[in-house]
């Protein structure tokens, strides 16, 4: 995440040069941008000339690079998130196996961390407005892959069922 905010603001710096050193060459190539769009060619240079007048660096990295400068990758936001989700993920299963006795420990959290992947497939396709049937079957089939795995060398290590 660092490396991506670093790369943004690289990119960013890079484009106020290029605004302040070639600033007819950057109308033209903006006007590309929406001429590429669809909007004919005198349209395009309008909608760029006036959008330059505006605010130059902001039309210009918006349309050349989808960035908002105001809004850059935040790498201790994107830690903290992921150690919520982290922790999270893993109370289930941790619970199934402390909470469980031994002799339907690895089965019954088998089926619990199927469960939780459904769930978590079945969000992320939600708040993605996508269909939650690939989604579902991608993480629960790849999770279930995982595990099998891991039993698996857990067994050939000597340590599977402790």
């Amino acid at each position: 995440m660092s490396t991506q905010r670093d790369t943004e603001r690289s990119l960013l710096d890079k484009e106020r040069r290029e605004l302040e050193d070639e600033p007819e060459q950057e109308l033209a190539e903006l006007a590309a941008l929406y001429e590429a769009k669809g909007l004919s060619p005198a349209t395009a240079m309008t909608v760029a000339e006036e959008l330059t007048a505006s605010d130059p660096f902001a039309a210009h990295v918006d349309a050349e690079l989808g960035i908002d400068p105001d809004a850059l990758t935040n790498p201790w936001q994107a830690a903290a998130s992921s150690a919520v989700a982290f922790v999270s993920g893993a109370l289930l299963p941790l619970l199934a196996i402390v909470l469980l006795p031994a002799s339907v420990r690895i089965p019954v959290t088998f089926v619990v961390v199927l469960i939780a992947l459904a769930a978590t497939g079945t969000i992320s396709a939600r708040l993605g407005d996508s269909p939650a049937r690939p989604a579902v079957t991608r993480i629960v089939l790849g999770g279930a892959l995982a595990m099998v795995v891991t039993y698996g060398i857990g067994q050939l290590a000597g340590v599977a069922g402790i």
